[in-house]
């Protein structure tokens, strides 16, 4: 990799090794830094999609017949090989998506890797109910089974994460997958492939595509051949997911938006609520699905958390993604910041805006756009209601704690949320009563790979992430054997008589 391009045509990553596409069109990959083309791939056609599923069907058989501990192994040398070359992943994840170096260095890239071990270990415990006799003439027991083919689309805030996240509880339950990143930050999956393969993983077990949704996802979602599919994106999205799905009866495990609380209750820490709000509003440019986006704070706290987000806020420093110094990144693309300056601007007539901008000078060329903080807006504003998906936090007062958990709950999302009291009682009534997924006490976005994630509502089903994730990538077979050894069952007269 050169300091200004990746030179690499090869798209896909099907049946074990880079594969040209074969559509006649490119994916090209720029930096949102500064708009300069990182990589230009040739995109995967329909012969394409047809060869990575039958690529992943034909290795099926071999792979979730191996043994837990086989699968384990191999997924043990992944992680080992991919810290090796955490520096190479850390800094195409940076140049593709718009990270600030720092981030992939300290979050996205050791994530990654503890994600990886973290299921090399969970390979070998796949549990089931214990086998006994629930019946008095026989013996059940519970078989946990690779679903087939898995058809994932990953999104492109966290290109490496959302892979791992796809590819790692699969392949560790024994399915194989076939994987479409977003057209426009598809180089650290295509690498992520490259290096499982070379870690050991059997070819045709992660095939990975490169091309748009409307044609190479499409196709995907309505395969024959394709047992399940797994979507991470925009609820709307996610509904045609639903939709092709239906047409083959596939199962369906969906991560789509959100708009998190981060609710501060009177008794709260506010020091330890505004740091709170600053980081988790703008982790990775606020284009988070579990970002705090919505600050439902007690009106004796909110004049002094407002004032403590926006000098916070302002003194964020952006710059170059390279510069270790640099807090945030750009958004992913121009068109995508001017969206969200759009909506920022929209809300200057219904509530007070306190940062926000297009910054000029050196970060002209890129897609940057400063911390925003929207305070007053009402609870049915665009700004409250809608996903923005950048560096924007919108506040709000509330009276009494029924208020704060309503006002929590009054979103069509339930991914994430976090309450801040030093009340034992109010937190265990926030945490049971706010519908979300995930909800957080004193802290805001902290995951770990032992714990699900995954949300409810139109934040879509299922989990991502810890042993919860084999119950979307497994199914469960009964097996039950007989234990008289009889011919004729006392049972049998039920149906007829001798």
């Amino acid at each position: 990799m050169s300091e200004t391009t990746v030179q690499a045509t090869a798209g896909q990553f099907i049946n074990g090794r880079p594969v040209r596409g074969n559509s006649g069109d490119v994916c090209k990959v720029l930096d949102p830094s500064n708009g300069e083309v990182v990589a230009t791939l040739d995109s995967a056609g329909p012969a394409d999609v047809e060869a990575a599923v039958a690529a992943a069907r034909a290795a099926f058989p071999g792979w979730s017949g191996a043994t837990p501990a086989e699968r384990s192994a191999v997924l043990t040398r992944f992680a080992a090989l991919l810290e090796e070359r955490a520096e190479e992943f850390a800094q195409l994840e940076s140049r593709q998506a718009g990270k600030p170096i720092r981030l992939t260095r300290e979050f996205d890239v050791p994530g990654t890797i503890d994600n990886i071990a973290f299921f090399a270990g969970a390979a070998r415990n796949l549990e089931g109910k214990a086998s006994a006799e629930y019946s008095p003439d026989h013996t059940s027991s519970i078989r946990r089974e690779a679903i087939g083919v898995i058809g994932s689309i990953a999104p492109w805030n966290y290109p490496l994460q959302m892979a791992a996240w796809k590819i790692l509880p699969a392949i560790a339950a024994g399915n194989t997958i076939v994987l479409k990143p977003a057209e426009i930050t598809p180089l650290t999956s295509l690498l992520f492939a490259q290096t499982a393969s070379d870690a050991g993983v059997p070819d045709g077990v992660i095939n990975v595509l490169c091309g748009r949704g409307s044609t190479v996802g499409a196709a995907l979602l309505r395969h024959p051949d394709v047992d399940m599919l797994s979507f991470t994106g925009s609820t709307g999205v996610g509904r045609t997911v639903l939709e092709a799905a239906a047409t083959t009866a596939k199962r369906v495990h969906l991560e789509l938006g959100g708009k998190a609380p981060l609710v501060v209750f009177d008794d709260a820490d506010l020091e330890a609520a505004i740091h709170g709000a600053v980081a988790g509003s703008l982790i990775n440019a606020g284009q988070d699905c579990t970002a705090a986006t919505r600050a439902i704070v007690h009106r004796s706290l909110y004049p002094a958390f407002v004032e403590g987000v926006a000098e916070l806020f302002a003194k964020v420093k952006l710059g170059p993604t390279s510069d270790p110094a640099t807090d945030m990144g750009p958004l992913v693309s121009q068109a995508h910041r001017d969206k969200v300056a759009a909506m920022v601007e929209r809300a200057r007539g219904y509530a007070r805006v306190l940062g926000g901008g297009i910054p000029g000078g050196e970060l002209e060329a890129g897609s940057y756009y400063r911390p925003t903080l929207v305070a007053d807006a009402p609870a049915d504003s665009e700004i409250v209601r809608d996903e923005v998906f950048g560096p924007v936090l919108a506040a709000m007062p509330f009276d009494t704690d029924d208020e704060a958990i309503a006002l929590a709950n009054d979103t069509p999302y339930g991914l994430a949320a976090s309450a801040w009291t030093r009340d034992v009682y109010r937190a265990l009534r926030a945490t049971r009563e706010i519908r979300s997924g995930c909800v957080w006490v004193n802290d805001h976005i902290p995951i770990i790979s032992e714990m699900p994630h995954g949300g409810m509502k139109e934040s879509g089903f299922g989990k991502d992430m810890s042993t919860y994730s084999f119950d979307e990538y497994t199914v469960i077979k009964h097996v039950m054997f007989d234990l008289t050894g009889q011919s004729v069952k006392d049972w049998h007269r039920t149906v007829f008589s001798l």
